[in-house]
């Protein structure tokens, strides 16, 4: 009985809660006084003789356990208020985490569009690379054969700048050899600027035939060529050394009758050569003859047309007389 009325003072005080709120229901003992004036007075005091100490110990009970109610449903109306506010700020917290998302899904798109072109970048870098790496192998080998070539032509330049150092040093020599040599040019030079030129070339005539004669007849070569140190005389016929020395002397004798050509030289009325030739009268004949003879400054050399002989010329220089001072003694 005690149970059951307290479960209904539970109860009552249960609704009360729900109908009023923290400030309605049984909050005090003289709501419960209040109720107990209510029944009728005889029931009243025949059961509250046995039950009132029992009672009020429950109402004890349930007004704390009221008291620990409302204090816990504070604290979950705070918590709740609380729990709330969290999910309040969760909300923002959402919000700014989808607009994040947003963004990250935008920065993702533009990076997969970036990754992308960075592949392709990579694909076209990859091929440059490769042909990179077949330019290098040909310019590898490129080097290869430049360095090759490099060791052949050094070689062959230590070669020549050897043969240079030869000729160098060939050349050094040959110069001073030629300043030698034109040194000794130079002294000959004027050795034989001091010495006399003697040298003649002569033809006989243009007037055709000279002879043939009685006797021996020297011949005048009338037509001078070249006469150097005048030496000879046109007018005698005569070649006079004009120093000591060895000379050189050449004559040539021409024909066109049949029958013997020659002539006779003299150094000094002193024949010391004679020579003479046939000619058959077919066409001209022709003899030549030189001598080399030591003279000494003076001498006369000349030539003489024998008796009985003839010689031919007509400006054509058939018959000539010359000579030349080789060197003076």
């Amino acid at each position: 009985m005690r149970v059951g009325f307290g479960l209904v003072l539970l109860l009552l005080g249960q609704c009360g809660l729900g109908a009023q709120g923290e400030g309605g229901g049984l909050s005090d003992v003289g709501e419960i006084r209040e109720f107990q004036k209510t029944h009728p007075r005889d029931a009243v005091e025949e059961s509250s003789k046995q039950t009132t100490p029992d009672i009020w110990d429950e109402v004890r009970a349930l007004r704390d356990m009221m008291v620990e109610l409302k204090a816990d449903l504070k604290n979950m109306v705070i918590r709740l208020k609380a729990s709330e506010s969290q999910v309040n700020e969760l909300k923002a917290e959402l919000i700014v985490t989808k607009v994040h998302v947003e963004l990250l899904q935008r920065e993702n798109s533009v990076q997969t569009t970036e990754l992308m072109s960075l592949e392709t970048r990579l694909s076209a870098t990859e091929s440059e690379a490769s042909d990179l790496q077949k330019q290098n192998a040909d310019l590898q080998a490129r080097l290869s054969s430049s360095e090759s070539e490099l060791l052949t032509s050094k070689s062959r330049i230590d070669q020549l700048e050897k043969e240079n150092a030869d000729l160098q040093a060939r050349l050094s020599s040959s110069e001073s050899e030629l300043l030698i040599s034109k040194s000794r040019i130079d002294q000959l030079e004027k050795e034989n600027a001091a010495k006399p030129k003697v040298a003649f070339y002569t033809a006989l005539t243009r007037a055709g035939r000279v002879g043939p004669y009685n006797t021996d007849t020297t011949l005048k070569y009338s037509i001078v060529h070249t006469n150097i140190g005048n030496a000879y005389s046109p007018a005698s016929g005569f070649f006079t050394a004009p120093v000591k020395g060895l000379y050189y002397l050449q004559f040539t004798v021409s024909e066109v009758l049949r029958g013997l050509m020659g002539v006779k030289v003299y150094k000094n009325n002193q024949r010391i050569m004679y020579n003479q030739e046939f000619n058959h009268g077919d066409s001209h004949g022709y003899f030549t003859n030189s001598v080399i003879l030591e003279l000494i400054a003076g001498d006369i050399i000349y030539l003489a047309l024998p008796s009985g002989q003839s010689a031919y010329d007509n400006g054509n220089n058939h018959n000539t007389f010359s000579g030349a001072l080789l060197f003076p003694l």
